[in-house]
């Protein structure tokens, strides 16, 4: 079966400025695929040339095995989610739903029972009669979201909806976007800078950088095994250590050995070595057993409320960042004091320089 979305070899230039070079990536049906990526990477140009209003300057974009690159947005069944939304604000929710149906020429009698049934689709029952200056940031957010979805599109495709809400509204849309999502079965295309958010709603994440694909995968793998230094120090917080892989199971780190799984083409050469803040053990007695363990003096600490976050010199040149569960006081630990900092080697993740 055909994969719902296809970019294949994918360039996008702008005179001599080359937005997106030779992106290439699968969907495949029912997913919620995330591009993610720091501003200007290309992940937006990318998504627009999915939808028609960008011309690939080559490569191509293929739906249900379909080559559409000369089909116009229209008929291409795909619905997209702005990030101002573009609402039509002199309307009333029920005229901004049905606008599209009128374009596609959908009969009359069916523009009313599926307004209905989108509006409890997104929660918003009854409120076909408010005006979009009457409606909330949230509440906005998901008329936009039935608008796009009230024709049935194959494909949604969403750019970066939720960057222009508060902290606690994002976090709570969020969830109730990956819910629609699972309840709709449509197949999701989105796009965002905001690690959190790719993290928390994706099935698959594609990490873009400088136009290019840095890695594709679910979101534990991408978190868990960067596969080189722009993906480790993207996503999430991770400690970056500069090292020399001399044996598959050793890295000499600065001053100091540490123990590390590596492959074999990595022996011999300088390499990046990532651990994440909140595989390090923090305290005076380490339990024996872990295979990194080494001493260290608190230079700062930062209180985070759930977490403390505190920086660990480790001999003249290393300096880690651990993250410690903020459970109680005996956790906590003063500027200047010696500890013990410890992980496991699988901990170690070795990235290429």
């Amino acid at each position: 079966m055909a994969a719902d979305v296809e970019a294949r070899d994918l360039c996008k230039t702008y005179a001599t400025a080359v937005a997106v070079d030779h992106v290439s990536f699968q969907v495949e049906q029912k997913q919620f695929f995330s591009l993610l990526g720091p501003s200007g990477c290309g992940k937006t140009t990318t998504l627009r040339m999915i939808a028609g209003f960008v011309e690939p300057s080559s490569g191509e974009v293929i739906l249900k095995g379909r080559v559409v690159n000369d089909l116009p947005p229209f008929k291409r069944s795909i619905g997209m989610v702005f990030q101002n939304l573009a609402l039509f604000p002199h309307m009333n929710v029920r005229r901004n739903l049905a606008f599209g149906l009128k374009m596609k020429k959908f009969p009359e009698s069916e523009i009313e029972p599926r307004t209905r049934k989108i509006l409890d689709l997104v929660d918003l029952p009854g409120f076909e009669d408010r005006r979009i200056s009457q409606l909330s940031g949230g509440q906005m957010q998901r008329v936009a979201l039935a608008r796009a979805l009230i024709s049935d599109p194959d494909v949604l495709l969403l750019d970066e909806p939720l960057g222009a809400l508060d902290l606690k509204l994002r976090l709570q849309l969020q969830v109730e976007l990956k819910q629609l999502q699972q309840r709709v079965g449509t197949t999701f295309i989105y796009v965002t800078h905001d690690q959190g958010e790719a993290l928390t709603m994706s099935d698959t994440i594609a990490v873009m950088n400088a136009g290019r694909i840095m890695q594709i995968g679910d979101p534990l793998e991408i978190y868990e095994k960067p596969k080189n230094k722009f993906v480790a120090d993207f996503i999430g917080e991770t400690n970056l250590l500069e090292g020399k892989c001399v044996s598959q199971d050793r890295v000499t780190c600065q001053t100091y050995d540490m123990s590390v799984f590596a492959n074999d083409d990595l022996v011999g050469k300088n390499v990046r070595i990532s651990i994440r803040p909140e595989k390090i053990m923090l305290g005076k007695r380490i339990p024996e057993g872990v295979e990194n363990r080494f001493k260290g003096t608190v230079e700062e600490r930062f209180f985070k409320g759930s977490v403390m976050m505190y920086k660990i010199r480790i001999g003249e040149q290393a300096l880690i960042t651990v993250n410690v569960p903020n459970i109680d006081a005996d956790s906590r630990f003063a500027q200047g004091e010696t500890v013990q900092v410890a992980w496991a080697r699988d901990a170690s993740v070795v990235v290429p320089e």
